[in-house]
């Protein structure tokens, strides 16, 4: 809207010329979406309490866990309107990049809402099938990825950290390269959801990594000077990532420890397929392996401990996800969750030090 509506007021005043600086509305964006959250996470907590939309716990989870029980959940929907009000306001639409997050944003909004909802509705852990789920998460993908290579400029090109040209250029065969990280990225988001405020953290860690690459691939000069890829229009993206930042402290204004509400998978896996979808417009799906580490480790362990009962009847971890794993441990939740936070914000620095190692 500011850009939209006040920039083009340039040509009478040169004052609206500001409205054009991704930096500033990034600014207005991470201001707006972490004070709407707030303000409506409140209201938001005290209808689904009255509503008694309440969390549902699997029973072969950690006997701590059954206290939470009851506790408001689908708390991603305030975050889902907060980021969407405030990219509504800052957001450059001309931008086929922010197009094509935002599409991936409300379409795994809705297949989370749906999860959850049958969740609630059932009382049990049961949801949107699996099959149907991954069918759904495909569908998206593969549809928002042949849209950009379809509409030209779209880098098909695979780059790795720490070389400055591309490996290959994959072409049409980008689509199920693509649609393997937005799926691989939204389930683990998903499956790193389990503690209270575990999985915010990294998301936030996440989202600025994210803003910082958009911004810069965005800018030619500094691409240049970086040897990254000059992505026209991606820097939209900052926008965004800074909206999500927002959305993400203000929810967990309610989410810390002891949770007043829970992201659920409304949105565990929008954001998870957010983040999947921008590695993919900044050309860092490698890179998402540093600083979306966490959850890498989260989803690998799951994989670990299923592979490792149905071919040898053993666990490898008490408990999988791996968080879990440390609660039964000994470790308190509270130091899980700050431990992963850490582990994410060194992962995000060094994701961002390789930058300057190519």
């Amino acid at each position: 809207m500011l850009y939209h509506f006040l920039y083009p007021l340039v040509e009478t005043n040169s004052f609206f010329n500001v409205f054009k600086y991704i930096s500033l509305r990034g600014s207005i964006a991470f201001i707006l979406s972490s004070v709407f959250s707030i303000f409506v996470g409140k209201y938001f907590i005290r209808f689904m309490a009255k509503k008694q939309f309440g969390q549902v716990v699997r029973e072969e989870g950690p006997e701590s866990h059954h206290v939470k029980r009851g506790t408001p959940t689908m708390g991603g929907i305030f975050i889902y309107f907060s980021v969407l009000f405030s990219v509504c306001i800052a957001g450059n639409f001309n931008s086929p990049s922010l197009l094509a997050l935002l599409f991936v944003f409300v379409s795994f909004t809705g297949l989370g809402f749906l999860d959850d909802y049958l969740k609630v509705l059932k009382k049990n852990t049961a949801g949107v099938p699996g099959k149907v789920k991954i069918m759904w998460q495909l569908v998206t993908s593969v549809l928002v990825l042949y849209w950009l290579i379809a509409i030209k400029g779209f880098d098909t090109n695979l780059y790795v950290p720490f070389l400055k040209s591309p490996i290959t250029d994959l072409g049409m065969w980008y689509v199920a390269f693509g649609s393997f990280v937005i799926v691989g990225a939204s389930n683990a988001v998903n499956l790193t959801d389990g503690l209270d405020g575990l999985a915010i953290g990294p998301i936030i860690t996440s989202s600025l990594t994210l803003c910082v690459l958009a911004y810069l691939s965005g800018h030619k000069e500094i691409a240049d000077y970086l040897l990254l890829p000059h992505l026209p229009q991606v820097g939209e993206l900052a926008v965004a990532m800074t909206a999500i930042i927002g959305a993400g402290i203000g929810f967990l204004w309610y989410n810390s420890y002891p949770a007043q509400v829970f992201m659920g998978d409304v949105g565990s896996l929008s954001l998870g397929g957010v983040i999947g979808i921008s590695s993919i417009l900044t050309k860092s799906e490698f890179l998402l392996v540093i600083f979306g580490g966490v959850f890498v480790i989260e989803a690998f362990s799951v994989i670990i401990q299923v592979a490792s009962y149905k071919t040898r009847r053993k666990r490898v971890f008490r408990m999988a996800p791996i968080h879990h794993h440390f609660e039964l441990g000994g470790w308190s939740e509270p130091k899980v969750i700050v431990r992963f936070w850490i582990v994410s914000i060194v992962l995000s620095i060094i994701a961002l030090a390789t930058l300057k190692i190519r």
